[in-house]
């Protein structure tokens, strides 16, 4: 037997060769195996650290107590020890504590009134009043729920307060009583990062299979593509999209049964393979997406900026969030196109609620359709492709760089210029935000949940139960969609989400309240959804309360004496809630605001960096140098802040109006906030894209980092949950200055004396940055004449 009959044969084209020469260009390619695997670990572990303590605690609160006597000694010291909050000061008036509110110090103020003991003492009802901010949705709401079960018990812990007092009612109340389903811990990175980590993940995922396909139309050669698939345009995509597949479906294992059910220890209750299947469904469908842009553009930056439009506010639009029943009719329409709407109700339903696998048939053949149908596409249009002879491109136009004049006013023109003759750094800057601005609020216009079904088994079928069922249904909240005789059924319409609560009315409710004694109405509470399960509680409390209030006075008037002896009895001191800022609770009045400053940061950080790839393709080092010098810098940022102005109005001036969100602040205090935040970023970026050599490679690095940036602020994830070194690095971000400063100052109401912490630290920011830019440029131009050019 000679050598060359036991030499090894060349691999046959068709799938395999191309997924050989797939990985091989990876390697080659640092940044194509870093977007892949480096971007989605680090935005992972950057989420998976933020919500690492998953219970809400030390949310801070001031107190201002008026009374100063014993009596009011005991609610301080009960809110002093809830578990969710700590009292942070005690100032004397209630102005010291609303600014303390509104510059951050503290989430809510407690204000116990002048002669507090003395009307206890009177039976005279006396008030306490919890102000808490609800334009930060979650810890507003987790600060007042513990605020008002501390009031709860202590007042329970006074005992009776005159011989009268502690007698018992002649009529007992209806007690609600709460029974949390799917997830009885409340654990917000049971839901949060459940959801969080696919939406990262899915990004990527069209993200670097358009990279893939898209070099071949830039630096790679198309025409070796197709020869090494033996020209077929099937093995072709499928040989090309096998590697990603692989690596993304292991992303997808490590997030799910690795992070989610091993690292935090939660259970998982459904069907584990229909979870698998549908994991693999939704890598293909995004992996065909990001292929399906690219080769109907046959531009990679192009491509790359259509899928990252589509892709970035998808987490909205699959109903996570706010629910998909109260957006508008174009969300619901959107949100069924996208894959990963239909991927999260699957994983929530099996893996959360643990519902029967029959009922997640129908979104599996969802996701399944789309990606199949987002593949076929791909597949086509690389058919079609496949028969035209490749076009070599015209050479890019090298870039004119300036001979004469290096001062600060011709840089800024020249990068004024640059950015308009650019089509992608144009897009990014200043089209991008207008499209943000109208598709990212879609979802959250609804603001306010309203009617969420429910269902009541009503065992009683008494005059009370009846006007208990009318009262719930009369509540804004929530609507009585079902009444169901057994709870099975009405658990199986639980299931498959027909309702999201179920009360029941045991049999003998009447006879216990009328004999003076509670009477107890089991309330199930989906809690997958975290919205819908605290909003569909509040109205079936509400609803109770109001029928216990009735009867305890015995169908006297509202004003008269006796429902007030029967309300003294029930609830001997009252309770004033009142939420500031965002009095009416608009989901989108709280997420839109904190996420547009959010857009502006990430997209002037993509388009300006991507300046920086430009210009080395283009002219190469000699380009860079062109860059070089503080006169340079300083230009390129003005010219930035110029071109960032009409997104800055749109979203801080007209948007906020159009969409009817509260517009508090002097618009002289926001300019003076927006402007460090944008020259910031601008010197960031343009400290980043010195070290660029593609155009793309701001977007494919950037992309991904939204969500985790997004949730480190403090906005919608509480500051004090936030570990201690992550929170201090979230400082070097702009964005986590900004958006507090220009949210507090917009929303809130507060001047720039009230936040001139944030906007201290973004000058700081401005200066630190700016210097590394400058540094930056200097050090490339060395690099230039070192290399003699």
């Amino acid at each position: 037997m000679d050598g060359a009959s036991v030499m090894r044969p060349p691999p046959h084209p068709g799938v395999l060769l191309v997924a050989i020469r797939e990985v091989r260009w990876m390697r080659r390619d640092r940044l194509a195996l870093f977007l892949a695997v480096g971007v989605p670990l680090i935005a992972l572990a950057l989420l998976a650290w933020t919500f690492s303590n998953a219970v809400i605690r030390d949310l801070r609160v001031s107190v201002v107590d008026a009374d100063r006597t014993a009596a009011s000694m005991t609610y301080v010291q009960s809110i002093a020890a809830a578990p969710g909050v700590i009292v942070a000061e005690r100032p004397g008036d209630l102005t010291s504590a609303m600014h303390a509110i509104r510059s951050g110090a503290a989430i809510a103020a407690v204000y116990i009134p002048r002669n507090f003991e003395r009307d206890l003492m009177a039976r005279e009802r006396p008030q306490i009043v919890v102000f808490y901010n609800r334009q930060y949705f979650t810890p507003g709401n987790s600060a007042s729920s513990a605020i008002s079960n501390a009031i709860a018990a202590a007042t329970a812990s006074l005992g009776p307060r005159s011989p009268g007092q502690g007698a018992a009612s002649a009529l007992g109340a209806l007690v609600v009583e709460q029974y949390v389903l799917t997830n009885p811990a409340l654990n917000y990175a049971q839901f949060l990062l459940r959801a969080i980590l696919p939406t990262v993940l899915h990004v990527v995922m069209a993200i670097a299979a358009g990279y893939a396909v898209g070099s071949e139309f830039s630096t790679r050669r198309r025409r070796a593509w197709l020869k090494a698939a033996g020209g077929s345009p099937l093995a072709a995509l499928v040989g090309k999209l096998a590697p990603l597949f692989a690596i993304f479906v292991l992303m997808m294992a490590i997030t799910g049964p690795g992070l989610i059910h091993g690292l935090y220890g939660l259970p998982f209750r459904g069907d584990a393979v229909m979870v698998g299947a549908a994991a693999c469904l939704l890598v293909i469908a995004y992996l065909s997406l990001g292929a399906l842009f690219q080769l109907l553009v046959k531009n990679l930056a192009t491509g790359l900026s259509l899928t990252a439009i589509f892709c970035s506010p998808a987490f909205g639009f699959a109903g996570v969030g706010f629910p998909l029943f109260a957006m508008n009719g174009f969300s619901r329409f959107w949100g069924d196109l996208l894959p990963l709407r239909w991927y999260l109700e699957i994983l929530f339903d099996q893996a959360a609620r643990g519902v029967p696998t029959w009922i997640s048939v129908w979104p599996f053949m969802a996701l399944a359709t789309l990606a199949v149908l987002l593949f076929g596409l791909a597949w086509f249009r690389l058919r079609a492709i496949a028969r035209t002879v490749p076009d070599r491109g015209a050479a890019p136009k090298p870039l004119e760089v300036p001979g004469n004049g290096r001062g600060i006013g011709t840089a800024m023109v020249a990068e004024y210029c640059h950015v308009l003759r650019d089509r992608g750094a144009f897009g990014l800057i200043v089209l991008a935000p207008v499209l943000y601005g109208v598709l990212y609020p879609q979802p959250y216009l609804g603001q306010v949940l309203r009617d969420i079904p429910i269902a009541v088994v009503d065992q009683d079928h008494t005059e009370l139960s009846r006007t208990l069922v009318q009262t719930l249904n009369a509540d804004e909240a929530i609507r009585v969609e079902m009444r169901a005789e057994t709870f099975a059924d009405a658990q199986a319409a639980l299931a498959k989400r027909d309702v999201f609560a179920i009360v029941g009315i045991p049999k003998d409710t009447e006879r216990e309240v009328l004999k003076g004694n509670n009477a107890r109405l089991p309330a199930y509470v989906d809690s997958a959804y975290f919205l819908l399960y605290s909003r569909a509680l509040q109205g079936i409390s509400e609803a109770s309360a109001a029928v216990t209030a009735g009867v305890q006075g015995h169908g006297a008037r509202a004003d008269g004496s006796l429902a007030h002896a029967a309300l003294i009895r029930s609830s001997p001191v009252e309770v004033l809630t009142e939420p500031l800022f965002n009095p009416t609770g608009g989901y989108a009045s709280y997420i839109v605001p904190a996420a547009f400053v959010l857009i502006l940061q990430q997209t002037l950080l993509m388009g300006s960096a991507t300046l920086g790839g430009v210009t080395f393709e283009q002219s190469g080092r000699r380009g860079r140098r062109s860059r070089a010098g503080t006169p340079m810098v300083v230009g390129h940022a003005l010219a930035h802040l110029c071109l960032v102005m009409p997104g800055l109005a749109l979203y801080l001036i007209v948007l906020p109006r159009l969409y009817g969100f509260p517009t508090l602040g002097s618009l002289f205090d926001l300019l003076l906030m927006a402007v460090p935040f944008v020259l910031s970023v601008s010197f960031l970026a343009q400290f980043v894209g010195t070290w660029f050599k593609r155009r793309e490679t701001a977007v494919l690095l950037f992309i991904a980092t939204s969500l985790p940036l997004f949730f480190m602020v403090g906005v919608s994830w509480p500051i004090e949950a936030i570990p201690d070194a992550l929170r201090l690095a979230s400082w070097i971000i702009p964005s986590t200055s900004a958006i507090d400063g220009l949210v507090r100052i917009n929303q809130m109401g507060a001047s720039l004396r009230d936040v001139i912490h944030d906007w201290m630290i973004l000058w700081l920011l401005v200066g630190g940055y700016g210097l590394l830019a400058v540094v930056s440029t200097h050090l490339s131009g060395r690099e230039q004449l070192r290399h003699g050019r």
